[in-house]
């Protein structure tokens, strides 16, 4: 059976289980997120930290497959809801899922899931042109749901202000660095 997600070719030759790599993958990854979450600063004018949280959501989403991607960015929640300090800044508790960066966590599963079926049954992760998209989906349905949890804390341009067009620059540079990635690993793992 040819692998449909990057994650599945990587374990292909191991002695592994499919249940063994699942569990490597899932704890795994929401081990990665919750490191990349600490990676964060404030800017002065906003509410929501700038982290690398996403870069990691977006890299599993597009190399896991739709069910890991979901089950990854569910199990990181809980893990900083159960008190894990997996959030940015150590933070945890569900509180954080009803304040201001409440949207874009929620907005990880979602977007994860979306990139890891657009990977797994339209192979968007294996060409360069594809990859640049499918990664811009995964940033814009992250900023769809963050955006939306903000309107409970802010007014029309306010939310555009604070949870959008200061972190353009940073979803640009992620994107830039996140979307070779795919198509190159794919290119050695057929080596």
């Amino acid at each position: 059976m040819t692998p449909n997600t990057l994650s599945q070719a990587v374990l292909a030759n191991t002695n592994l289980k499919t249940f063994e790599k699942d569990l490597l993958l899932i704890v795994g990854g929401s081990l990665f997120i919750g490191l990349m979450a600490q990676l964060s600063f404030y800017l002065p004018f906003t509410v929501v930290p700038v982290t690398m949280q996403s870069f990691a959501v977006l890299l599993i989403g597009a190399s896991f497959g739709s069910k890991r991607a979901f089950l990854t960015t569910t199990l990181y929640l809980l893990e900083g809801i159960l008190g894990l300090p997996v959030f940015a800044g150590l933070g945890f508790g569900i509180a954080k899922l009803f304040g201001p960066s409440g949207g874009y966590l929620i907005g990880f599963i979602a977007a994860a899931t979306l990139m890891g079926f657009l990977s797994e049954k339209l192979n968007w992760d294996k060409t360069f042109l594809k990859s640049l998209f499918l990664f811009s989906i995964g940033h814009g349905v992250i900023f769809l749901f963050g955006l939306a949890g903000l309107t409970k804390f802010f007014s029309g341009s306010e939310v555009f202000a604070m949870g959008l067009i200061p972190f353009i620059p940073g979803m640009i540079i992620k994107t830039c660095m996140a979307f070779p990635l795919l198509p190159k690993a794919w290119t050695l793992v057929r080596k």
